[in-house]
């Protein structure tokens, strides 16, 4: 049975709770709305305390701008911003702007805010608890603002039951600060948790703030040397839009794509389009269970994109998200291909680690009568076990026919004319050992000819164009009306890229053609792919990157495998192929094709050095 009820406006208080359940999810959110508000405050030191991972305690101090008694009273009042100056949403520039962080925070808290502008005899502060709001009063404060939250969630107890345990907490609390720290790296920053320092990055020096060094070194702070080491920078501009940043080298990868952090006009973001075009720029050189680490800045002119589609502001959307996809994609593969066959130095750092120098061992035979005998070792004697001495003898010998199998070596072939220099031997029938003028290349031959015939393909695709394959039989895949659709829209585009469907009734097409090179495919598992890629990427580009994809399984079965023996010919042959190919440093999946080992380091391996 129902009852009449009277429309009525909720109490503000109540307003700025369901405000919060928006803004405030966790700890980390509200660290995050305040250090935004910090570095719109222009403060240039920020240091966040927190206690229980922000549960029970949690504060932020700036040195920034500040504010004066009658703006406190405001910057707590739901929908009061400074960042609006012409009430226009096309025109944002600040990372705040929707005036709700501040009442929302203090609506589920103890919350207190203390405040002082520059040139200002005193310090004002202000009490809000639980959405309740006192009046500003004098306090001691130096220039900036002080933020401090207690007991969050108080107000909300249902909450704080979907909060983690403290380290947890303070764990995404800090991702928070880092990926803000990363596109600031003139502001110092600072994460205090249960009094240790979980962060604490110095302001870039002024000398380094005109160019990228500054940026690379934060970013060396925060995501390790090994990147900073191993990453190529990226430039790129197209219609208004221009992308900065560091991408890692493929063999510099990760199991999760956690290590990918993303900024539109120095907001970090978690954009689906984005993180698709990364994907989608790796995905000649990377397994699909494999992640680059990149960190990729995107300055938008501020009509062309919305960052207010999402009350925490982590999404974006662009006004031509066409653009945007291609630019990435394209700055991408075109620094990666400048990169040519470089891998990264982690390999060869790793292959170094692997070596362990024996030197406590004795081929001398022991002195003695009796009948065991035994070999020094730790000061004692140990037994010889029977035939030892027979197979040091054996081991020690000349090898029969050493000097004629080095002889016919081509000696007469310069290491130091290639820079992966001269094949010497093939080891166990799978790694061709070269000799360069500055150490030892070991090559994956699998790996090498793996890439190396996948480049081949890519080259005949774009040259001849895509050709297609009549099905005999065609096949009728079911994809749901929304997949279909989706398809049906890009027949046209598809066409071109060798796959011809139609529809065929409610929910599912028809495929008539594929593209030739992909032979015997799996056609209802490719079909379903594209309808979600297309889904979540929205163009054609797809297709042509799931036929690279099949070109690398393609190069994969095809290729050099490993236990077949080559001859010196056929292994400088590979050696000169993939100096002149684009990305031979790694194979299909990200894995090196090669380690290079460096004289320097051979020799301290020795004691030589």
């Amino acid at each position: 049975m129902s009852a009449t009820r009277t429309l009525r406006r909720l109490p503000s208080t109540l307003v700025n709770r369901i405000a919060a359940g928006e803004v405030v999810e966790r700890p980390a959110s509200a660290v995050k709305e305040l250090v935004e508000n910090a570095l719109d405050a222009g403060a240039r030191r920020i240091a966040v305390i927190l206690k229980e991972g922000g549960r029970t305690f949690l504060s932020v101090v700036d040195d920034g701008v500040g504010m004066s008694a009658d703006e406190l009273r405001l910057a707590v009042e739901r929908h009061c911003t400074s960042k609006l100056p012409d009430d226009d949403l096309t025109d944002i520039r600040t990372l705040g702007f929707r005036g709700e962080a501040l009442p929302s925070i203090a609506s589920v808290s103890r919350f207190t805010i203390t405040s002082r502008p520059a040139g200002a005899d005193t310090a004002w502060s202000l009490e809000i608890d639980g959405g309740a709001k006192g009046e500003p009063r004098p306090a001691a404060h130096p220039q900036g603002t002080r933020v401090e939250v207690r007991e969050l969630f108080f107000a909300t107890p249902a909450r704080l039951k979907f909060l983690k345990e403290p380290r947890t907490e303070s764990g995404h609390v800090a991702d928070a600060m880092r990926r803000l720290a990363m596109a600031h790296p003139e502001v110092a920053f600072r994460l205090e948790s249960e009094e240790r320092a979980l962060i604490d990055l110095a302001a870039a020096k002024p000398s380094l703030l005109s160019g990228d060094a500054a940026r690379l070194e934060r970013l060396a702070a925060i995501m390790g040397r090994e990147f900073a080491d191993n990453a190529v920078a990226i430039d790129a501009n197209r219609e208004g839009f221009r992308l900065t940043g560091f991408a890692g080298l493929p063999t510099l990868n990760r199991p999760t794509g956690q290590h990918q952090y993303l900024f539109v006009n120095g907001r970090p973001v978690r954009d689906k389009l984005l993180a698709g075009a990364v994907r989608g720029a790796y995905q000649d050189f990377l397994a699909r269970d494999r992640h680059p680490m990149v960190a990729l800045f995107l300055e938008a002119p501020t009509e062309m994109v919305d960052v207010n589609v999402h009350p925490a502001k982590t999404e974006v959307r662009f006004r031509d998200a066409g653009i945007v996809r291609g630019m990435i994609v394209g700055a991408l593969r075109t620094a990666l291909s400048a990169a040519g066959h470089r891998a990264s130095t982690t390999v060869s750092d790793a292959a170094l680690g692997a070596f362990r120098p024996h030197t406590g061992f004795s081929t001398s035979l022991p002195m003695g009568g009796g009948g065991g005998g035994g070999y020094r070792n730790g000061g004692g004697y140990a037994s010889v076990p029977r035939g030892l001495a027979e197979a040091a003898m054996q081991f020690m010998a000349p090898l029969d026919g050493l000097s004629a199998r080095v002889e016919e070596q081509p000696a007469n072939i310069a290491p130091g004319n290639y820079p992966l220099g001269v094949a010497r031997a093939q080891l166990h029938e799978t790694y061709i050992v070269a000799q360069t003028d500055q150490g030892v290349v070991i090559v994956d031959q699998h790996a090498a000819h793996e890439r190396l015939v996948h480049e081949r393909l890519k080259t005949q695709l774009e040259s001849e164009g895509v050709k297609r394959q009549a099905l005999l039989l065609p096949e009728v895949v079911e994809i749901g009306e929304d997949g279909a659709r989706r398809l049906t829209q890009r027949a046209a585009e598809l066409a071109d890229m060798g796959l011809v469907l139609e529809p065929f009734g409610l929910g599912a097409v028809v495929v008539r053609e594929t593209p030739a090179v992909l032979g015997e495919l799996d056609i209802q598992g490719l079909v379903r792919d594209l309808a979600d890629e297309l889904s979540e990427m929205g163009d054609h580009l797809s297709l042509k990157e799931k036929v690279e994809e099949v070109c690398g399984t393609l190069a994969c079965h095809t290729s050099v495998r490993a236990g077949r023996r080559l001859t010196v010919e056929e292994m400088n042959a590979l050696l000169r192929q993939m100096e002149a190919t684009p990305h031979s440093g790694q194979c299909n999946h990200g894995r090196p094709t090669y380690v290079e080992l460096k004289l320097a380091d051979i020799e301290r391996l020795f004691g030589r050095r």
